[in-house]
């Protein structure tokens, strides 16, 4: 005897539970998300727009009065303001292209046939991402510093004098840290990418005999992309948000870095050395838009490029 089949489920109830799904799913991230960055952006903004004026002697305190773009005006003509965000561009010029690069060569390496013992080498280049870049800038600025490292004995011992902390070298000393510390995760990034490209793929090139470099270079990176445009463009605004390394090698008795090297040092300067919050959300307000700016333009360049 056949047995009745189970009654079917209403279309419009399901079409309801699956918004609830999603927003359930969604929900928490977005809430987060408004709580830790809309919301601290959006106050910093309000920041940007007013002062503290003294009236009087100045018994009475500051007063908050509204200053329009005028904040705004003081930061984009301060000559510390804009030397530092020179210098973080060029730090980026400098960093972004080296460590994408290098990452890019290392997960080529690791992906191809020639490569043995690959668990061995993901754990030895992702150790330096766990470390603490606090602890990473101490560390350095240890064999940074003359009388202490033996990187700079053993050069001494060879006739050869470098002052890693000086005006000429201290940028690149600061992108040697930044590459020993974020080059391990972008290999990885890559290299999973890498092991989503189909093996037939692959295995046509070899048979047309392509070698392992063409291979790498002309069948592997275009497949990638997509991947590649993601870790550049997390490691630009990396680039801008550069602080921890240079205010710890600022610490250093013999470094050329100052309180406000960089436009986030100025804003931590001007916050908690000299307590003018308005002047130090405007500055972060402008390192936001400049962040946008580069993330927007990466982001439409290489939309062009991918397009067919």
């Amino acid at each position: 005897m056949a047995t009745a089949a189970p009654p079917a489920r209403p279309r419009a109830a399901t079409r309801t539970r699956r918004p609830r799904a999603v927003l359930w799913l969604l929900g928490p991230f977005f809430a987060l998300f408004a709580l830790t960055y809309i919301a601290p952006m959006g106050y910093a903004l309000v920041l940007s727009l007013y002062r503290e004026k003294f009236t009087g002697i100045g018994w009475d305190g500051p007063t908050r009065v509204f200053a329009g773009a005028e904040n705004y005006v003081r930061a984009l003509t301060d000559p510390t303001f804009l030397t530092g965000t020179g210098r973080v561009l060029l730090y980026g010029l400098i960093y972004v292209p080296l460590v994408i690069t290098l990452a890019a060569a290392l997960a080529l390496l690791l992906d191809s046939a020639l490569t043995a013992a690959r668990r061995f080498f993901h754990t030895v280049l992702f150790l330096p991402h766990i470390v603490p870049g606090l602890i990473a800038a101490i560390v350095w600025v240890y064999l940074y510093t003359p009388g202490l490292s033996p990187i700079i004995d053993g050069l001494e011992g060879l006739g050869a004098e470098v002052d890693f902390l000086g005006g000429n070298t201290v940028l690149l000393s600061l992108v040697n840290i930044a590459v020993w510390q974020s080059l391990g995760f972008n290999v990885v990034l890559i290299y999973v990418a890498l092991r989503a490209v189909p093996a037939s793929t692959v295995e046509a090139a070899r048979l047309d005999g392509a070698g392992e470099l063409r291979t790498a270079v002309l069948v592997k990176l275009p497949q990638i992309r997509a991947a590649m445009f993601v870790v550049t463009l997390f490691t630009i605004i990396g680039s801008l948000q550069l602080f921890t390394e240079p205010q710890i090698v600022q610490s250093a008795g013999n470094s050329s870095v100052t309180s406000t090297w960089t436009p986030n040092m100025l804003a931590y300067a001007a916050a908690f050395n000299s307590n003018d919050y308005h002047y130090a959300a405007t500055v972060s307000v402008l390192i936001a838009a400049l962040a946008g700016v580069l993330s927007f333009t990466v982001t439409k360049l290489a939309h062009r490029r991918s397009a067919p």
